[in-house]
């Protein structure tokens, strides 16, 4: 797996890595949908239109969202079937799921109900923080699946959804993740992962605080 760290120095982050909320984002869907163009857009402001297959990769950057400060750490995922065995593994990790299909493959639309389907059994809940994304809607000559499929599916699966295209000029590729971390913080505190990951870290840091003032005297 890849990982590739950036930082969003589009204004000053006052606060540690340590006191930062980090968010674990998921891309998911089938091979060819355009999951790694939409990370790649995002992450480098540039579209690519051809690179191999992912196995995975990871993308880590700071940023501010809504005025908050925070770290995204998102897992472009494989779609491809032989890599499906990987699923549950970052299934587990993930904080939110981007379930991107492309509006010219009925197939990858088809497909995301059993993504979801597993998201909610591997998390043991019966909801969690998702976007429905509908990509490459730049081909609209070659459209197969329409905007009101794509929002009767949203509407089945009770999440938000979203077209996007990660061609220059991309459309809705930073609102899609964007929106994402909205879906996280609006959940209740409970089930937020991310946030209490955060509190452990700051109360580990407190600890090692209060042990080395110890030492000292």
């Amino acid at each position: 797996m890849k990982s590739n760290s950036l930082n969003n120095n589009s204004s000053p982050m006052k606060s540690t890595q340590d006191e930062l909320t980090q968010y674990k984002l998921v891309v998911v869907g089938d091979g060819g949908v355009g999951k790694s163009a939409l990370t790649i857009q995002y992450f480098q402001k540039m579209f690519v239109k051809d690179y191999d297959p992912t196995i995975e990769d990871s993308y880590m950057q700071h940023t501010q969202i809504d005025g908050q400060a925070c770290v995204l750490d998102v897992l472009d995922t494989a779609g491809q079937e032989e890599f499906s065995a990987m699923r549950e593994q970052y299934m587990r990790k993930g904080d939110g799921f981007l379930l991107v299909y492309s509006v010219i493959d009925y197939q990858s639309f088809e497909s995301l109900t059993n993504f979801y389907k597993q998201i909610l059994r591997v998390k043991d809940r019966d909801e969690y923080p998702m976007i429905l994304v509908a990509n490459k809607v730049d081909l609209e000559s070659g459209r197969v699946v329409s905007q009101e499929e794509g929002l009767n599916l949203a509407n089945n699966l009770r999440i938000p959804y979203l077209e996007t295209s990660a061609k220059d000029p991309p459309i809705n590729v930073d609102q899609s993740f964007e929106d994402l971390v909205r879906c996280i913080r609006a959940q209740p505190a409970c089930y937020n992962d991310a946030e209490r990951r955060r509190q452990r870290r700051i109360c580990e840091l407190e600890k090692k605080k209060k042990l080395k003032k110890c030492c000292i005297q």
